[in-house]
């Protein structure tokens, strides 16, 4: 199976899911959320993503978005991905309360040395697929699926009610990340 992205669509609305290699529970601690939500941030202010819908989980995110003309989505999302993986390593390397450090430093190693093109360490999985949402029913489907995970997970009863998502807003609240355009679904 091929690890490059396939965007086929520039202009196209996408739903991804990436996850931690060994689908490892890092976003335990919202230090490490704070770092995925301060890049998304950057991306939809310097890197043209236009975010619909959102969701980080212990172990995964995922992403309803597109980008401007002028920035290919593979792109955007690869930078993205790159910087939040340098970040989050370094913060788990430099976090005196994490408990679990040294292992999970030791499974992003692990997994760099499997890897041709990763140096030191590992830490997001590379077998995104990138899925175009090109009608209204399925982008309807994919918002509904990234709200309702950390219900089905039993974190919350009530979509709205996870922080680190876009569900909120989709419920008329702002929510923590500011600038998701709400659709109709």
């Amino acid at each position: 199976m091929s690890r490059k992205y396939k965007f086929h669509n520039p202009e196209g609305i996408y739903f991804v899911s990436f996850a931690v290699v060994e689908w490892l529970d890092v976003f335990t601690r919202n230090e490490y959320k704070d770092i995925l939500l301060e890049s998304l941030r950057f991306c939809q202010k310097k890197k043209g993503m236009e975010i619909f819908a959102w969701c980080i989980m212990t172990n995964h995110v995922h992403l309803v978005f597109r980008t401007t003309a002028s920035q290919k989505p593979e792109l955007v999302l690869g930078d993205f991905k790159r910087f939040t993986s340098k970040e989050i390593v370094e913060a788990i390397s430099n976090n005196p309360r994490e408990r679990r450090r040294e292992w999970l430093l030791a499974k992003f190693k692990e997994a760099a040395m499997g890897s041709s093109n990763v140096k030191n360490f590992q830490f997001w999985r590379h077998d995104n697929r990138p899925i175009e949402v090109w009608s209204n029913k399925v982008i309807s489907e994919k918002i509904n699926y990234v709200h309702n995970n950390p219900v089905e997970e039993g974190f919350v009863f009530r979509p709205e009610d996870y922080v680190y998502s876009s569900a909120s807003d989709y419920a008329g609240i702002q929510g923590v990340l500011e600038n998701v355009i709400v659709v109709d679904i």
